[in-house]
């Protein structure tokens, strides 16, 4: 079995990178939060525009996100910063990634005095967590400690018949070994849930399956259904247009691929982690950002986003690897794109691409930087709304 060099976390997976995350608890911290990370290599920021003036199933939302984000493996530990009076206080976020057994510790901005007092505070947590992880030795783990996160974006038709199968391969490796794999974007789902259903693990996990892209599909014609909204109706991009992808249901039947062809075990709920080894749903919608932040908060350390046209886009402190179907595409963006899958829309074999892809993957999980993290992206977190719930 392959295995991987990562770090033992307290509970749970490990990690493949050993950061320490800032958090605010609310945007009226994240000046202070993005100034700790600026003074303090081995961190990262994770700023929002959410925490306060939120009520019912948006502000639960913003706390399962936080909460998820906090207790990710890639995290040695965590600063969370509060302002004071936030709706989600930050107490509630310590505390939630304290009972992992993680390292985390918290300032209050009110109660420190200013921001520049804050600041100084934080950068002296910072640097002593930092420390404390520069110490930490890495451990051998096999693939089956490997829980893969399956994304799409910027669809074209080199997609679902090239990158897509080529991610699914590789998926169905890791699920087989023993490991996990979560795919989610929901709205992306319709038209192809039929198909997902038939691969449930039990009759109670199938209805779970339509009920999920069922209840998102009634939501979107909802949201939709006003005549002055007509024109901002379409879940295809024009960019997906462009690709040769015209309808959703073309661009559902093709992103499945990515879930190869394993069992699906079960649909997790918005900022639930992962539990036992197999295949998942998640239920989130397709925006890349909010969906990779649900997939950061379901625990993947890797994620796998897969794009036609191209994306720049990365996460704060868990590698996405970046790869596309469409040689030219991999070649204009060369220094954006981790992997080119076109070989197989030439005549490669999938099983000779998927495998490649699957070192790759063990590659980066050993710590070798995918294009993301070396241009510092981090425009994938993104916390959810109520998407019209």
């Amino acid at each position: 079995m392959k295995t991987f060099m990562g770090y033992k976390r307290p509970q749970g997976l490990p990690g493949v990178r050993n950061l320490v995350a800032i958090i605010p608890s609310v945007f009226c911290a994240n000046t202070v939060a993005r100034r700790i990370s600026e003074q303090v290599a081995g961190t990262v920021v994770l700023n929002h525009p959410v925490g306060c003036s939120q009520v019912g199933l948006d502000l639960e939302l913003t706390a399962k996100a936080l909460k998820g984000v906090g207790r990710h493996p890639n995290y040695y530990g965590v600063v969370v910063v509060g302002l004071g009076c936030e709706r989600f206080r930050a107490k509630e976020l310590y505390d939630s990634i304290a009972s992992t057994g993680k390292r985390v510790e918290m300032l209050v901005i009110q109660e420190e005095g200013d921001t520049l007092k804050s600041i100084e505070k934080g950068v002296r947590f910072a640097q002593a967590m930092v420390e404390e992880a520069a110490k930490q030795p890495k451990e051998e783990f096999p693939i089956s400690e490997l829980c893969l996160g399956l994304k799409c974006g910027g669809t074209d038709a080199t997609s679902g018949i090239a990158a897509n199968p080529t991610l699914g391969w590789a998926t169905d490796q890791i699920v087989a070994a023993g490991g996990r794999g979560i795919f989610t974007e929901v709205t992306e789902l319709i038209g192809a849930e039929h198909i997902l259903a038939r691969r449930a693990v039990t009759p109670e996990v199938a209805q779970d399956i339509l009920t999920c892209i069922g209840t998102m599909e009634a939501k979107l014609r909802t949201g939709t259904s006003h005549s002055e909204l007509q024109n901002r109706s379409a879940l295809i991009s024009p960019g997906n247009e462009d690709g040769g992808v015209t309808t959703v249901s073309e661009k559902a039947l093709g992103g499945i691929h990515k879930a190869g062809t394993s069992p699906i075990t079960g649909v997790l709920a918005y900022g639930e982690p992962v539990g036992k080894p197999g295949l998942y749903v998640l239920d989130c919608p397709g925006h890349d950002g909010e969906a990779v932040t649900g997939l950061a908060a379901s625990g993947c350390q890797i994620v796998c986003f897969t794009t036609g046209r191209g994306t720049p886009t990365g996460f704060p402190g868990m590698p996405v690897i970046k790869l596309t179907g469409n040689s030219s595409t991999f070649n204009k963006m060369h220094f954006n794109i981790d992997f080119n899958a076109g070989a197989v829309v030439e005549g490669a074999s999938l099983a000779e691409v998927g495998t490649e892809l699957l070192e790759k993957i063990v590659q980066v999980a050993n710590g070798e930087p995918t294009k993301a993290e070396i241009l510092k992206g981090d425009e994938l977190f993104c916390i959810t709304r109520s998407y019209g719930g």
